[in-house]
């Protein structure tokens, strides 16, 4: 993942609109089913992105991201299957690591247990 439109913006008012709206944009590359606690499949609804911490270092902008997105908890898809199908809100924070040169990006799931 390539995260281009955010390195441009580095040091701009732009960097942190532009930053949750590229994360949101590639959210199928985030791992957020590893990181389910109420649910058991991520669902397709916009998911929302909080940033906690961005710190420049000489080569990368390290980035730690909050994301709230929407889980449910799938069952056979029976015709009189009962399982419901609301959404339960679900979050995670995600370290991101962006290239300074290349804006290749790593993201990582954070675990604080």
């Amino acid at each position: 993942m390539y995260l281009t439109k955010s390195l441009s913006a580095w040091g701009s008012p732009d960097f942190e609109p532009s930053l949750k709206q590229e994360i949101a944009a590639t959210v199928d590359a985030l791992p957020l089913q590893q990181a389910l606690a109420f649910g058991n499949r991520v669902t397709d609804e916009p998911i929302t992105v909080v940033i906690h911490r961005c710190t420049p270092l000489p080569e990368t902008l390290l980035v730690k991201v909050g994301v709230f997105y929407q889980g449910i908890i799938s069952g056979c898809n029976c015709s009189d299957d009962p399982t419901p199908t609301v959404g339960h809100t679900e979050y995670c924070e995600l370290s991101i690591r962006i290239d300074r040169k290349t804006a290749l990006t790593e993201i990582v799931l954070v675990n604080d247990d």
